[in-house]
């Protein structure tokens, strides 16, 4: 894929620009797994955005039904993210993606059968970064 230090360099970029253009906190680099301490096939960040990035259409649902005044706005409590760093001139594979989500831990959410996902950064040479969401299988999609 890419040498050791562009991908530190891109995972370093992709840190900076969640902590000071997107005010997330509690931010971690990972180059290991949190759970065995085997190296992980990339670095991975870990932190918390200021507020919830997704919110799955049936946990809407729920949220709206259990929700006493629905008229007032509903408290939203952000979840920690995973975020791939990646460059837009690298190619990646499936196996590539799947080595990527087999090194990672299972959700520690409210919904134990939540699909693993990951939050694709990619970088590109003027360093604007983009940011989508990447799941591990098939995802009931949003309803608009």
């Amino acid at each position: 894929m890419a040498s050791k230090n562009h991908v530190e360099r891109l995972a370093t970029a992709v840190l900076d620009n969640l902590r000071y253009q997107h005010d997330w906190t509690e931010l971690q680099l990972l180059t290991h797994s949190p759970v065995d301490n085997s190296p992980l096939p990339r670095p991975l960040i870990i932190g918390l955005p200021p507020r919830q990035l997704y919110l799955h259409p049936d946990d809407q649902i729920e949220m709206l039904k259990s929700h006493p005044n629905p008229e007032n706005r509903i408290p939203e409590t952000p979840v920690a993210e995973w975020v791939l760093p990646t460059h837009l001139s690298e190619k990646w594979s499936l196996r590539s993606f799947a080595n990527v989500f087999d090194s990672m831990p299972a959700q520690a959410s409210a919904a134990p059968d939540r699909v693993k996902r990951v939050l694709l950064a990619t970088v590109h040479d003027d360093s604007t970064v983009v940011y989508y969401f990447m799941h591990d299988g098939i995802v009931k999609p949003r309803q608009n």
